[in-house]
């Protein structure tokens, strides 16, 4: 099946959209706002492959979808210089609303459901692992510093790299060999752009899941015990 030209039309449409709720939303965050459009390139380029008329126009909903809640729902802040305040970034679109949903807040239950980590580790298992290209990497050596001697400071073992499309900057000097750093570096950059595209899903992120998820069953085991010994006083 073909897409039709009304279907075209629309996902340009929502893809504007898109764009313009990004400016208005990342306007003061170069990083965020050129890592933002990154992936919204990237998910356009793999539906223009599609050729089911039904998961186009989904895209294409989706696309407005998120246009709206970002445009209304995300704040950036900035931190004032020398200051412990920050700055809030409120738009003409921002959604203000009042205090009821703190005084009232819902008590249904779809509000209260709790993400345990065994559903996080399940959707982290079938996340998208970002791929690195060689050539969207721009790759540098400079001298190293700290301990470990001449082999160290007189050498260019720091291996930086620039990832293109998203603006992100590592760098790496784990050990005196150049070329384990470089495969470490590259290894820490696909760390960063998995957290940039799989916000909560990522690595790094379910190591952190898997120890909150630790401590809480130590804290209900604890609790389980004291009120056990609670009831053998009382009896």
């Amino acid at each position: 099946m073909s897409i039709s030209s009304d279907l075209r039309a629309s996902a340009r449409s929502a893809y504007r959209q898109l764009y313009r709720a990004s400016a208005s939303t990342f306007g003061g965050d170069s990083a965020m706002l050129t890592a933002f459009r990154y992936k919204m390139r990237e998910d356009a380029i793999s539906a223009k492959s599609e050729t089911d008329p039904l998961a186009y126009e989904q895209y294409a909903k989706h696309a407005k979808e998120v246009a709206e809640f970002i445009k209304r729902n995300i704040v950036q802040a900035s931190r004032l210089p020398k200051q412990e305040t920050w700055s809030l970034r409120i738009t003409k679109d921002t959604e203000l609303g009042d205090n009821e949903t703190i005084k009232n807040p819902s008590s249904s239950k779809e509000s209260q459901r709790i993400m345990y980590y065994s559903t996080l580790k399940r959707a982290s298992s079938q996340r998208k692992v970002p791929e690195l290209k060689e050539e969207d990497i721009e790759e540098s050596f400079v001298r190293g510093s700290g301990p470990g001697g001449q082999s160290v400071n007189k050498t260019e073992n720091n291996v930086q790299l620039y990832h293109k499309p998203t603006g992100i900057r590592v760098s790496c000097q784990e050990t005196r060999s150049l070329s384990t750093n470089r495969m470490l570096a590259r290894r820490l950059l696909v760390a960063k752009l998995d957290a940039l595209e799989n916000p909560g899903l990522s690595k790094e992120e379910m190591k952190r899941a898997k120890q909150r998820e630790r401590e809480r069953r130590r804290r209900k085991k604890a609790k389980k015990k004291t009120k056990q010994i609670e009831l053998e006083s009382n009896s």
